[in-house]
């Protein structure tokens, strides 16, 4: 399949990126740095661009089956960088005529933060997070907006760790109370696995442990 991401040279893209190699698909890494990616593949193009040059994102959205969208912004970060990127991914995608769009937010966005423990509701969120998921929740209201098919994934908070491919998925507030962890290697997976299957097409599925 070939796959483009946004974002690859983060953490959670270096992690898609290495997985998506492994698994034998054909990947584009969108990147402000190409000089990140030290090891060649054969199966890997490294483009340099600016998520927010509209010119650039559908040059390299051209061609692709799938977008992968794994942007990310310092917590404390206002410029709502993560959503106006995502905007122009979106937009590019239904330009060109690309359908398929998986997309990383976080857990607490939008209907999931009732999911959150009390803590993290009202002290940790509204205090000190609230930047990032208001980034995040204008970033998933232009990908629900769009026409095309798409997965947003919300993950816990990330730890360190490998991929263990043992995780919770797609639960609600109803349901016993998830860790809030999560490793960046086990989002990857679970995002990649969003390639061949469509339990989640059109939905926001949690993630953690």
């Amino acid at each position: 399949m070939k796959i483009v991401i946004f974002g690859a040279t983060g953490k959670i893209g270096r992690n898609l990126v290495d997985q998506a190699l492994a698994l034998g698909h054909d990947v584009t890494a969108f990147t402000r740095s190409s000089r990140k990616f030290e090891r060649p593949y054969e199966n890997l193009q490294i483009l340099q661009g600016d998520v927010l040059d509209a010119a650039a994102v559908k040059r390299a959205i051209e061609g692709h089956e799938v977008v992968v969208c794994a942007l990310g912004m310092p917590l404390l970060n206002k410029e709502g960088l993560r959503a106006k990127g995502t905007k122009i991914i979106v937009d590019a995608m239904q330009e060109i005529g690309v359908k398929r769009l998986i997309c990383l937010s976080g857990l607490g966005a939008n209907d999931s933060r009732d999911i959150l423990p009390f803590h993290y509701k009202y002290l940790i969120v509204p205090l000190v997070m609230r930047h990032l998921y208001a980034d995040h929740e204008r970033q998933e209201d232009y990908v629900r907006d769009s026409t095309l098919d798409w997965t947003i994934v919300r993950p816990g908070n990330f730890v360190k760790g490998g991929l263990t491919g043992h995780y919770r998925h797609g639960f609600s507030a109803a349901d016993k109370a998830p860790k809030l962890k999560i490793s960046y290697a086990d989002v990857a997976d679970f995002m990649l696995k969003q390639l061949t299957g469509d339990t989640y097409l059109r939905k926001a599925p949690s993630l953690s442990y």
